[in-house]
């Protein structure tokens, strides 16, 4: 049995290395693909039995490599964020200078939050003392999706109250 998948391989070299190049679209990776087909082909000849279709099974084999492979590079190449949900949605890695603070009092900005609906204006305050959205969440009694989806609407209310509140100090110039 052995002869026969010796004969039989390099009966259909020449198809197995075109097939490799075509799934491949590379020389040399067509190469290594040829190469790891090789050594599974040898490595479960006892799985192949005398009569069976040799260019169908060793073609299934490539096949077979070259699909797990790419998953393997696809997995390899994919990002896993493992960190948790712990950190603000907009905090950016660096500072960007602006006069929106000398523009604007405090108690401007307190009466804007205080504008807001209370379901809103809570979490957003916590975060703005610096608790953490799971911790926020945990101390409301609600889903960590729900909390980030309140403290971005309150910051949206909250560029929308102040935009307003520009219009009027332009307008009134």
């Amino acid at each position: 049995m052995t002869l026969n998948i010796e004969q039989q391989l390099e009966q259909f070299s020449s198809y197995l290395r075109g097939f490799a190049f075509k799934l491949t679209k590379d020389v040399e990776d067509a190469n290594d693909l040829y190469q790891d087909t090789m050594v599974k082909i040898l490595a479960n000849q006892d799985k192949f039995h005398i009569g069976t279709n040799f260019r169908a099974w060793s073609s299934t084999i490539m096949r077979n490599v070259f699909i797990n492979a790419y998953r393997k590079r696809k997995i390899t190449n994919t990002i896993f964020d493992s960190t948790d949900n712990s950190f603000y949605i907009d905090s950016g890695s660096h500072a960007v200078l602006n006069k929106g603070e000398s523009n604007l009092s405090m108690e401007e900005l307190m009466s804007a939050v205080n504008s807001l609906k209370e379901e809103l204006s809570t979490p957003f305050m916590m975060s703005y003392y610096g608790y953490k959205y799971d911790e926020i969440a945990e101390s409301l009694q609600l889903p960590l999706g729900t909390v980030k989806s309140r403290i971005f609407f309150a910051r949206k209310e909250l560029q929308e109250h102040v935009r307003k509140m520009f219009l009027v100090r332009e307008g009134a110039r």
